[in-house]
């Protein structure tokens, strides 16, 4: 295995795994060894704006869930000399911004090069002919997006997309999707965009900042052009080793892309999944020149890694409807811990795929549920009274055609109505239950109800089999005011009476140990409704005769309550909040006394929008790989970042939460 590149210290490639130039970066970019400990996280910093007039500004930002420490940091230009740099601040927080100006003074062609205290290169940009002016920035998201000149510099210390322009250059579209560093070091670049791009004068480079840039053409004489959805190949001549970068530069000598692996990471190689858009990972099997197989361990210390498009990392924007701006944003709850799972999150739906008939204007996926008895099926309650039945194809969560290619329809008992469908579980019987908070042909009075579906029905609507209404239960509701109306049952969980008998949960109804027996009709389990109005659940044992036993309402700790669900994995009973309490879920378990009480409370990863995100599933354990699961998240207002950004349109995000 060709090399010319020193190595990082052994705890720092324990500590790694894979990095690209991109909003979530987890892996250690080698270059000099290091004279002192790199802080934590240093690898989740990306260059994200630089501008070459004026005080020759940089601004860096952090991907991560936790704040890093830039104190001693150095920077570099064309010279390599390393120089110290005054930040705004010498820590940055997640997902939040640090400036400085250049203490070098930056030229109309030059590069920035960031290192560590201890001199790891962190990031690079380069760019020329006036590029930089007014600014080089990421545009279709901070510290992932493709890197193209603003229309303004206004944007420092801020989110690019206001300073981006509406079209990206086609040149952008292009990616590195392939590199292996075994035998003859060789790298695919994927074009993504609509029409073809001329490569043969591009250049790209490794992280040793003594060599200088190879062409693509010089390394592959053939390599001269990659047809729209096309790729090529080249070899490297630089040498690629265990811990190394790879920087694509175009024909002017801008930055285009990049990636960066540690230990064996590019053995057999590492690969996007899906193609030009998702996040890399080490492959099972190199498929330089066709398309990635996408079978090997998964990126950034996520077990099975990611598929679908990376969030923030381009794509297709919205057509054909329009996504709601979030609304009631409200403050995180104190004692909420950062996200347990990956920090890695891609987008996991096509865009514009819940539109219907009802709800073209973008209210769209509100409560999920995975199916415990075939977790490869995800089921989605929409607004304006639809069920959709997902699964996984090429990463993505898509409508199963054999049920429905556009969801079916659902009604009330009587058979008409537009139930205000919000959150939905999967009981024993494998029946689908969802909430409705109100009619939306009446939506100005409330009508609380839990409904039971039987998924094996033929027909494009559904009728549920049984119907339970608490809306007299819910007097506050009913004003008059169809905002109050809208403020009912937002989610539901079923949970198992042999949970609630294990733990020791005490019957409110009676005082002493919860017996199933005393409630014959009720089933094998209980059903939690979260209530949206002020974060409470109820406990109801949903009868066959149409009856329902009302159990007890348990606090939350939260101002609201958007899904409701059972975690085998965890034990835990899991209510979710979306914006209104900071996106969180509160695990929930039985206490000594048998009293249902919060345990812990999680933040979503960083990377997430602050949304109207309502909808929250994790896979059961059996779908675990390398201690990782599936988690899923849905958009009711499918704004994502907003408009003109990759996740504006799209409903549905991916992650991984231990097993």
């Amino acid at each position: 295995m060709p090399t010319s590149h020193s190595r990082v210290s052994a705890a720092s490639v324990c500590a790694a795994a894979l990095t690209f130039s991109g909003l979530l970066v987890t892996g250690v970019v080698a270059a000099q060894p290091a004279a002192a400990a790199d802080p934590a996280g240093y690898q989740n910093v990306r260059i994200n704006e630089v501008t070459s007039s004026g005080n020759d500004t940089v601004e860096l930002y952090n991907a991560g869930s936790t704040a890093v420490s830039v104190s001693g940091w150095k920077m570099s230009d064309d010279s390599f000399a390393q120089q110290s740099f005054s930040p705004s601040s010498t820590t940055i927080a997640a997902g939040g911004f640090v400036t400085f100006d250049s203490p070098k003074g930056l030229g109309d062609s030059d590069k920035v090069v960031i290192y560590t205290s201890g001199g790891t290169v962190v990031d690079r940009v380069e760019w020329a002919g006036n590029n930089a002016k007014p600014a080089m920035a990421r545009c279709g998201g901070d510290g992932t997006g493709a890197w193209v000149t603003t229309t303004t510099a206004a944007t420092f210390g801020a989110a690019n997309a206001g300073g981006c322009p509406t079209t990206i250059p086609a040149a952008s579209k292009v990616r590195v999707n392939e590199v292996t560093s075994a035998g003859a070091d060789t790298v695919e670049l994927y074009n993504g965009g609509t029409s073809a791009v001329s490569v043969g004068s591009w250049k790209y480079l490794d992280n040793d900042t003594t060599h200088s840039a190879a062409t693509v053409s010089s390394s592959s004489p053939s390599a001269t052009s990659i047809p729209a959805g096309g790729r090529v190949t080249f070899n490297s001549t630089l040498g690629l080793g265990d811990n190394d970068s790879l920087f694509l530069l175009d024909g002017n000598g801008n930055t285009v892309d990049s990636v960066t692996w540690a230990a064996a990471g590019a053995t057999p190689s590492v690969e996007r999944c899906a193609d030009g858009t998702g996040w890399f990972r080490t492959s099972a099997t190199a498929t330089l020149g066709s398309a990635n197989s996408c079978s090997g361990s998964g990126g950034g210390g996520t077990g099975g890694g990611q598929t679908g498009q990376l969030l923030g990392g381009g794509g297709s924007l919205t057509s054909g409807c329009t996504p709601e701006a979030p609304s009631g944003t409200g403050s995180t709850p104190s004692g909420t811990q950062a996200w347990p799972g990956g920090l890695d999150v891609t987008i996991a739906d096509d865009v514009c795929a819940f539109a219907t008939s009802t709800g073209p204007e973008g209210r769209d996926v509100s409560g999920l549920a995975f199916d415990p008895a075939n977790p490869s099926v995800l089921w989605a309650a929409k607004n304006k009274n639809w069920l959709f039945k997902l699964v996984k194809s090429n990463g993505k969560w898509i409508p199963d055609a054999s049920w429905s290619a556009t969801g079916k329809q659902i009604r009330f008992a009587s058979g008409s109505g537009q139930p205000d469908s919000e959150g939905l579980t999967v009981g024993a019987n494998g029946h689908v239950y969802v909430t409705s908070e109100r009619d939306n042909a009446t939506n100005t009075v409330p009508k609380d109800t839990i409904m039971e579906f039987d998924p094996a029905a033929t027909g494009s609507t559904l009728t549920p089999i049984h119907q339970w209404d608490m809306t007299s239960q819910f007097p506050q509701l009913n004003t008059g005011s169809k905002d109050d109306a809208n403020l009912g049952f937002e989610g539901v969980g079923y949970v198992p009476d042999t949970w609630l008998t294990a733990n020791g949960w005490v019957d409110p109804r009676t005082g002493a140990a919860y017996s199933p027996a005393n409630y014959p009709l009720h089933g094998s389990g209980l059903f939690f409704a979260g209530l949206e109005w002020d974060g409470s659940l109820h406990v109801y044992g949903l009868n066959s005769d149409g009856t329902f036993t009302t159990f007890t309402t348990i606090a939350t700790g939260k101002a609201s309550v958007m899904d409701v669900m059972f975690d085998a994995g965890t034990q835990r009973l899991v209510a979710t909040c979306d914006n209104t309490c900071g996106e969180t879920h509160t695990f929930m378990k039985v206490d000594a006394s048998g009293a249902i009480v919060p345990d812990v409370t999680y933040t979503n990863p960083t990377v997430m929008p602050v949304d109207n995100l309502e909808g929250f599933a994790i896979a059961p354990t059996s779908t675990c790989v390398n201690g990782f699961r599936e988690a899923v998240w849905s958009d009711d207002g499918i704004y994502g970042f907003g408009s003109g950004t990759s996740s504006d349109g799209h409903a549905l995000y991916s992650g991984t939460f231990p097993c």
